[in-house]
């Protein structure tokens, strides 16, 4: 097979070309969104664009604290295993009312002090707020239904004890079908019988 070459390219695409002749070097610079020192992109403002997240900023952290202790509360929750999921909600809540509340470090320079008028909490960051508080939300949801279903299943558990202390204490598959007559008759009792 022949080899096929593509055509020329222009070299101002290349970012490893030379620069034209009678043009001097330039110093390497990262690829940007707008304002080429490396700063980030910038808006229509000049104002520099959402910044990546910060694991140092206590803030960013218990945002995502928050969103994963409320996933995972949720999914406890969700499998039968109500003391976990409880545990994983409430940190959950904790985190993310603290990061929607929180206050960032003072930015300060070379020892001036801060800014009495200075925002507080998430709106500190500015334009980075939003995926924080969007993780801090969903973290405070997540953890309310874990808490809800934990909360649920334990009321399940006190409801019917009878039914659960009958199932548990039974040794055979007959005596485990006997205790089905403890349940109501309601969709409750329908999801909570023992199948054969």
């Amino acid at each position: 097979m022949p080899d096929r070459r593509q055509p020329d390219s222009p070299t101002d695409d290349n970012p490893f070309a030379a620069p034209p002749e009678g043009r001097p070097d330039q110093p390497w610079q990262p690829r940007g969104g707008g304002g080429g020192n490396g700063d980030g992109p910038k808006d229509s403002d000049g104002q520099r664009g959402p910044a990546r997240w910060d694991p140092t900023d206590p803030i960013q952290r218990r945002a995502r604290y928050a969103l994963l202790a409320g996933m995972w509360g949720f999914f406890f929750a969700i499998f039968q295993i109500p003391s976990v999921g409880l545990l994983l909600g409430a940190l959950a809540i904790y985190w993310g009312i603290s990061a929607l509340r929180g206050k960032p470090a003072p930015a300060t320079a070379e020892g001036a002090p801060a800014a009495p008028a200075a925002p507080s909490g998430l709106d500190a960051l500015g334009p980075a707020a939003r995926p924080q508080r969007t993780a801090a939300v969903s973290g405070l949801v997540t953890a309310s239904l874990a808490i809800l279903l934990a909360f649920g299943s334990y009321a399940l558990q006190l409801s019917y004890k009878d039914f659960y202390v009958c199932r548990d204490d039974a040794l055979t598959k007959s005596a485990e079908l006997q205790c089905n007559t403890l349940l109501p008759d309601n969709l409750v009792g329908d999801v909570l019988k023992v199948r054969q």
